[in-house]
């Protein structure tokens, strides 16, 4: 789909779109309470919300509607530098026995599903072919040298709101 629409609401077509529309299906509003953007992201909004009224963590427990926030995954900044944090955020789907993540996320294409795997974060490939984190940021030919693609390179932290 192009768009996201929820009960007659129109969310940006983007990933804070898509977990805003996952939350308010919980009657959750992510921006709720933050004033104006300020020349911010959707995602800092996000984290700040789940920051207030929530928990931020980076694991090793993860379950299935906790946030996942990722730093880098595109130049918002345009500086051409791998600087940009809160560029991305996705809800976790679930973890499986060997800790992988599975999440759902909006991306140029739509929804899609992603894996990460923190336990090893820099593999894309296990070596039975079974893919341990995704590709999340796009190559370009202007790349820092430092820049990092897989979900785990560029995981930044989980939220969590309730249990």
């Amino acid at each position: 789909r192009s768009s996201i629409r929820l009960n007659g609401r129109a969310y940006s077509s983007d990933c804070s779109g898509l977990v805003r529309a996952v939350y308010a299906t919980h009657q959750i509003d992510l921006y709720g309470g933050l004033g104006d953007l300020d020349g911010g992201n959707g995602v800092g909004r996000i984290y700040t919300h789940v920051m207030q009224r929530g928990s931020i963590h980076y694991g090793p427990t993860v379950r299935p509607g906790d946030v996942v926030f990722f730093h880098n995954t595109w130049d918002f900044n345009g500086d051409g530098l791998p600087n940009d944090p809160l560029t991305h955020v996705g809800v976790v789907e679930q973890v499986e026995r060997d800790g992988t993540v599975i999440f759902v996320s909006w991306v140029s294409s739509g929804v899609e599903r992603y894996r990460m795997n923190l336990q090893r974060p820099d593999v894309h490939k296990a070596g039975n072919g079974r893919i341990l984190n995704d590709y999340l940021r796009r190559k370009g030919v202007g790349d820092h040298p430092t820049t990092r693609y897989l979900t785990g390179q560029l995981f930044a932290a989980f939220g969590t709101l309730f249990r």
